[in-house]
């Protein structure tokens, strides 16, 4: 078991080594390149996880794993990008808005006026 341990760490910190030196200097966090390096040679195992871990600069994504299976999923309609555009100047938009509250009272009055007439048939 400590042999395949200390291989596992071994195969860890050779390509935390090649992942290192690749790297351009834009793609390394924290710490200049030779010190990542000394790091992961002195500490094979800390050093290699604190380089994938904090080091390394990933992609906007972070880490892509392979998918096993890609499933088609389908098109969504576009989602709308605001409030629909009202082309009317104000002045129209608060005269059609006067005219609806006068249709509203007038018809609140014609149910009143139908409500007395029903109360007068009945009285």
């Amino acid at each position: 078991m400590g042999v395949v341990f200390s291989v596992l760490v071994l195969a860890l910190m050779v390509g935390a080594l090649i992942d290192v030196i690749t790297r351009r200097d834009d793609q390394v966090k924290h710490l200049p390149k030779v010190f990542w390096i000394i790091l992961v040679i002195l500490l094979p195992l800390a050093g290699s996880l604190i380089w994938f871990l904090v080091g390394r600069e990933y992609d906007g994504e972070g880490i892509r794993l392979p998918r096993l299976r890609e499933r088609a999923r389908p098109a969504a309609p576009p989602a709308p990008v605001g409030p629909p555009a009202d082309t009317r100047s104000t002045e129209q938009q608060i005269a059609d808005l006067d005219r609806e509250i006068e249709e509203w009272r007038l018809r609140a009055e014609i149910e009143k006026r139908k409500k007395q007439q029903d109360e007068a048939d009945a009285g």
